[in-house]
């Protein structure tokens, strides 16, 4: 009998913010109340996990999610004073993650920096500040660090314009940084109005959904990102059973 079957809720691992100044480890509630929504049962997954292969190895599906910058030196990039919340041993923790993922058949969601974490652990690199590349025609986020609503461009005929449903929406965009190259075997799928990519695919990884703006913060009211995390629901039943 597999491991899995001991459990009748999908088992959604979701990444989790680092250790912080107060001793703990901590994640936003709008990714555990969209996981649950969808009829996921929700398990953070903190950096510094020394046997995180058993634990991924009893999952359903992942989510990789937002937050601080990856230490340009993972993927060759300089130094930029807008860079904050560098935290190596989640850089070192996801990055393992996004291998894994990019290599087994695991359902899996990377938001915002879960996008450029698996496109750097695949070998892809980043730019360091997307305004100095694109400019002022899309803002990406408020400063200081805030969330923005922008519109994105689906390509007809991804899978992730099936996945939602149009071809074009609004999303809240929170991210100064997004890919430069793009990992081999990926392509991407998605663009805002300014050209910056938006979301990304693999050729032959069906189960990985990469997207750079966060589907989470709007969930709850928007059945076009809520069906992101229904969509990774549906992937993580089909492979319990």
């Amino acid at each position: 009998m597999s491991a899995k079957s001991d459990h009748v809720l999908p088992l959604i691992g979701l990444s989790s913010y680092g250790l912080n100044d107060a001793g703990r480890y901590d994640l936003p509630a709008e990714y555990i109340n969209a996981v649950r929504r969808a009829g996921g049962l929700p398990v953070l997954l903190p950096p510094g996990e020394p046997n995180w292969r058993q634990i991924l190895e009893k999952l359903d599906g992942l989510i990789l999610t937002g937050g601080g910058d990856i230490a340009p030196h993972q993927y060759g990039g300089g130094e930029h004073e807008s860079i904050y919340n560098i935290d190596e041993q989640r850089d070192s923790f996801e990055l393992a993650l996004g291998k894994y993922v990019s290599a087994q058949p695991l359902p899996t969601l990377a938001i915002c920096r879960g996008m450029q974490i698996v496109n750097v652990a695949c070998g892809g690199s980043l730019y360091v500040h997307v305004q100095d590349v694109y400019g002022d025609l899309t803002i990406h986020r408020i400063p200081p660090r805030n969330p923005v609503s922008h519109s994105v461009t689906l390509e007809e005929g991804s899978r992730l314009a099936g996945q939602i449903g149009c071809t074009r929406f609004d999303c809240q965009s929170w991210h100064h940084q997004s890919v430069d190259r793009m990992a081999e075997g990926f392509i991407p799928v998605a663009y805002a109005s300014d050209g910056c990519i938006e979301a990304m695919e693999s050729l032959d990884k069906p189960w990985l959904s990469l997207v750079q703006w966060h589907p989470e913060l709007t969930a709850a009211t928007d059945p076009l990102q809520q069906r992101l995390f229904d969509r990774l629901i549906e992937q993580a039943v089909k492979l319990e059973t």
